[in-house]
């Protein structure tokens, strides 16, 4: 049958389970349903074709038992809770995600500070293994909600990556000093005697690193000296500086079990429904899920939501294409233009210009609102998306879709994400600053500092079991086709018989094909089921088949 050797646990206290457990064993499928052993437990009035099993989950041997069967199965019945596959799943995503750090190398730094076009060169991938988890999950409201802490860790892969990050040295925009200088913006005096210092201890507009200390994090001697006279600062500065094996704050997330429609989708974070980083309700929203979970039973015409902590803000994705990843069938979505459109191209993004005079054109957003007042801008790499103004500002861009989207292919059916590429740059926004001499002869720039690439594909055991899925879900919700089908064939089949059983009546000699009724040809006649040889024939003739032997007893 279609379904045999398809293993399936149907677990008791799921709404749709009973009914959809039988259709499955009706196709063929083993099924097992688990009930808890206590008191008022009855069996199931649809078990047809189903074995079942009453488990003590108050003991270890019951615990045991049930995720033996669940792990030994091919589909678990089950409902968003802990100890369920899907629940698991959620919790530690079993494809390996990687993350790719690329670097832009300043090659001109003189000529720039005196005027000139500055000039870059990308250098990367590093790359790195990206280990995801959720720690203390804990379900909320009765199961409808569920709290946790998005942890990420970061393993170097030396064979995927173009050098040693401990040795490469990438010559970038030095920005403690950007984000000091900042942040004594308007304060001349305060300026100028941070000006001095800066000149005292050798801290300049741009710094040379290693990779390593980039992105992990090293002492600065600008910050050194402010933290010694202000404890809230931090001497450590790094992009990705305790971001290993850390998280970003208390998510708090609905499970669908409402509605399928707000599965993943995020409820809280930090224990704020808004942000407040923002000018209007609108910019400070928190919409969608985190990009880790996605609702079932997509559709092309839905933007999908997701909130970015990196970015400070949510996004949202459109449908570009149909695409299949391991035969899988997916929907790629990509966020569109308008997501960081300049407010005249998209009157929504205004809430995101930090002020009037401040914002900028369509392709970038000023994050320094979350990033403790830095002049920190993100965009697509390599300005994709963004004004031709920003790319043609620096030498050594070229914005490719191909290499620079960010999109996801999610499984519209089970809204399972297949492929993903997320993809976001760092820049540095530099422009003279009164009271620090340096800055004097600077035109504003945008300077890109880093871009990132993480990306994952589904493994082939997570495809083998959505393609077993797919199959049933197929097979499932065709069910009434199959019925209506069977039912045409079977008026078809009482047709045919019908109009042979009249040319019967009127002496003609009728022949079946032995291969399908009888051994010989001689061997099948028909007989009237019904007493009633007179019956009007345009009311039909009941017939059975039956041998000749019987036919004539």
């Amino acid at each position: 049958m279609a379904l045999a050797g398809v293993r399936v646990i149907e677990l008791a206290g799921l709404a749709p389970a009973p009914f959809c457990g039988m259709v499955l064993a009706d196709f063929g499928a083993s099924v097992i349903r688990v009930d808890r052993t206590k008191a008022g437990v009855t069996v199931d009035t649809q078990g047809r074709g189903k074995r079942s099993v009453a488990i003590d989950l108050k003991t270890p041997a019951g615990v045991g038992l049930l995720k033996k069967l669940c792990v030994q199965s091919d589909v678990v019945l089950e409902p968003f809770r802990k100890g369920s596959r899907v629940f698991d799943s959620w919790k530690r995503p079993p494809p390996p995600v990687y993350m790719e750090f690329f670097f832009f190398n300043v090659t001109n730094v003189e000529e720039f500070l005196a005027g000139a076009k500055p000039r870059v060169k990308q250098v990367g991938p590093y790359a790195y293994r990206e280990y995801r988890y959720k720690d203390n999950v804990t379900m909320v409201d009765g199961g409808t909600k569920v709290s946790a802490y998005n942890t990420k860790s970061f393993q170097f892969l030396r064979n995927k990556s173009v050098g040693d990050p401990s040795e490469d040295s990438i010559t970038t925009a030095n920005i403690p000093a950007w984000a000091v200088m900042n942040k004594l913006k308007g304060n001349f005096w305060k300026s100028s005697m941070v000006s001095v210092w800066m000149n005292s201890i050798g801290s300049g507009l741009f710094t040379t690193r290693t990779v390593d200390e980039l992105l992990w994090g090293y002492e600065d001697p600008l910050l050194a000296r402010l933290a010694g006279m202000s404890p809230d600062v931090d001497k450590i500065f790094g992009l990705m500086v305790n971001k290993n094996g850390s998280n970003d704050g208390e998510f708090v997330f609905h499970t669908g079990e409402k509605n399928y429609l707000d599965y993943g989708r995020v409820v809280t974070w930090k224990g704020e429904s808004q942000l407040t980083f923002w000018n209007t309700n609108h910019s400070n929203s928190i919409v969608g899920s985190d990009g880790s979970a996605f609702h079932p039973l997509l559709d092309r015409n839905e933007r999908i939501h997701i909130f970015t902590p990196d970015l400070c803000r949510s996004i949202y994705m459109e449908f570009e294409k149909d695409v299949e990843v391991r035969g899988i069938p997916a929907y790629r979505f990509t966020p569109p233009r308008s997501v960081l459109a300049s407010k005249e191209e998209n009157p929504d993004n205004e809430g995101f210009c930090i002020s009037p005079e401040e914002c900028l054109g369509t392709g970038l957003l000023r994050v320094s609102p979350c990033r403790k007042g830095a002049p920190v801008v993100a965009s697509f790499p390599h300005f994709y998306l963004a004004d031709d103004k920003y790319v043609k500002a620096i030498e050594g861009l070229s914005p490719e879709r191909s290499h620079h989207q960010t999109y996801l292919d999610l499984n519209p059916t089970t809204g399972v994400i297949v492929r993903a590429n997320k993809r976001a740059q760092v820049n540095i926004l530099m422009n003279r600053i009164s009271g620090f001499v340096k800055t004097r002869t600077l035109n504003e720039t945008i300077i890109p500092v880093m871009f990132i690439n993480e990306s994952v594909v589904i493994d082939e055991a997570s495809a083998a079991r959505v393609h077993k899925l797919l199959l049933i879900v197929s097979l499932v919700s065709n069910f009434p086709l199959m019925i209506v089908a069977l039912g045409a064939i079977m008026l078809g089949v009482f047709i045919l018989l019908l109009v042979r059983a009249r040319k019967q009546k009127r002496g003609a000699n009728i022949m079946f094909t032995k291969a399908l009724y009888a051994t010989s040809e001689d061997e099948t006649s028909y007989s009237p089921v019904s007493g009633k040889e007179k019956e009007d024939p345009q009311n039909g003739t009941f017939i059975g088949l039956t041998s000749k032997a019987e036919a004539q007893s």
